[in-house]
């Protein structure tokens, strides 16, 4: 083929793939401190929730937790008061967070092979921030995506989309690593393969009964296989 040629159009893609990384409960170990932090808020509002029934909820945008937990009507009321002292319980555990091992690892792994990684997080722009700084990966990344780029935070896909648009590959070219049902459904819904880890709390049985491709105990565990993992798709050719 000379230079001036271009593959036929059934020709197999070379170009990279990516992987897109959950943050919360995937990378960083903090899934208990929300869970800590919204009970609190939940109890100073004089709503309090049971902590198992906040834990069944972490993975989705804080609107859809808030409408789950108090109710439609008074997550219209309440919510704002509610969300605003979740963040502010939920900064002064920031000691308490902790990059997971291997996570660092994992995505500057995923880089050096080829493929386009992407953090993708239902967190707000504080939040973010902070998550963005623990993890320190700003040299390896491709970009990010939070709650505030979409208008529907998991499990509607929008978040997954747009960190398909950020990385630049279609839905087949792509992977996320996530470690809660909502991750897996808004990843199923955006056309994008799902592996999962069980750092967030939920069982290996429902994150499959949910879609998830495969489950690893964490993600040392799948930076330790990570060349037989399903991500090695996203760096050799379909």
């Amino acid at each position: 083929m000379t230079p001036d040629q271009t593959p036929p159009p059934d020709a197999p893609s070379t170009d990279p793939g990516a992987v897109l990384f959950d943050i919360d409960g995937t990378l960083v170990d903090s899934n208990y401190l929300h869970v800590h932090a919204w009970v609190q808020a939940f109890h100073a509002a004089g709503r309090p929730v049971d902590a198992w029934r906040v834990h069944r909820a972490i993975g989705m945008g804080s609107g859809l937790l808030l409408e789950e937990l108090l109710g439609a009507d008074d997550a219209d009321h309440i919510g704002a008061e509610v969300k605003e002292a979740h963040s502010a319980r939920y900064a002064e555990l920031g000691d308490l967070q902790r990059v997971l091992p291997g996570a660092r690892e994992l995505v500057a792994a995923v880089a050096e092979r080829g493929a386009r990684a992407v953090l993708a997080t239902s967190a707000g722009p504080a939040e973010v921030e902070h998550l963005r700084a623990a993890l320190d990966l700003d040299d390896v990344l491709t970009g990010i995506t939070s709650a505030s780029d979409v208008e529907a935070a998991k499990p509607a896909p929008d978040l997954v989309r747009n960190a398909l648009e950020v990385a630049d590959v279609p839905a087949s070219r792509a992977v996320m690593v996530g470690d809660t049902a909502w991750d897996v459904a808004a990843a199923a819904r955006a056309g994008v393969r799902c592996v999962a880890v069980l750092t967030g709390g939920t069982s290996e049985h429902e994150l499959l009964e949910a879609g998830a491709v495969a489950v690893y105990r964490d993600v040392a565990a799948l930076l330790d296989g990570l060349d037989d993992s399903p991500l090695a798709g996203t760096w050799t050719s379909p």
